[in-house]
């Protein structure tokens, strides 16, 4: 099977825990690599860290240019206008991502997935819907665009999530990252939301912390 290519971060030990992370439009899978030691997760951790390239296509908003991206965006209203298609259609090349940690003998409920921005919008729909149980999703900086379609599968509905997002965030207001939250506490999952005086990106602040979630998320 052909699978998206990836920069990967393996363990000094064999891998017994994955963490699956996307990045977010026009960056590749090293936009978020310098970020693992700073995580501080246990030197003795056997967590494989697996950061997925998105494809390049054109994206509308950037004046057809074409770019990393996990689909389209054709507008920038707060509704957001996106390509659904290829949306799921990158949902569906992660999901094969997360099927080959486990074929390498990685249990599914010691899988994270993790994105952010449009590879949080990504990872909602991914670990929702995703057929086994997983160990957490985290969502950075990102909205939930499939709120509506999205068919959660019974596996993960005690799925933990854990939702950071920028207050000063101008590419993705807080707004919608808060709304994310709303929607998955009224759908019965179990989200935590918390802010940090930062724009479209991660603080130290942020990163300790989800080096902290991490470790209880993963039992580290």
């Amino acid at each position: 099977m052909s699978y998206l290519p990836c920069v990967e971060i393996e363990p000094a030990l064999p891998a017994d825990a994955a963490i699956v992370w996307l990045h977010g439009l026009g960056a590749d899978g090293h936009d978020f690599e310098p970020i693992v030691p700073e995580l501080r997760l246990p030197k003795d951790a056997a967590v494989r860290f697996v950061f997925p390239n998105a494809p390049a296509i054109p994206v509308t908003i950037n004046g057809g240019m074409v770019m990393p991206a996990w689909f389209d965006i054709r507008g920038m209203s707060i509704e957001r206008s996106i390509d659904e298609r290829q949306l799921l259609e990158s949902a569906a090349a992660v999901s094969a991502l997360i099927d080959r940690e486990i074929e390498r003998g990685v249990d599914s409920r010691r899988i994270v997935l993790a994105g952010f921005s449009q590879g949080g919008v990504v990872a909602y729909q991914v670990a929702l819907s995703y057929p086994k149980p997983l160990a957490g999703l985290l969502a950075l900086s990102a909205y939930f665009a499939t709120a509506r379609s999205v068919v959660p599968h019974p596996a993960n509905r005690a799925l933990p999530v854990q939702i950071c997002h920028g207050s000063l965030d101008p590419l993705v207001p807080e707004l919608l990252g808060h709304q994310a939250h709303q929607v998955l506490l009224a759908m019965g999952y179990a989200a935590n939301y918390k802010t940090y005086p930062v724009g479209h990106g991660v603080s130290e602040e942020e990163v300790a912390d989800i080096g902290r979630w991490l470790r209880v998320t993963l039992q580290l």
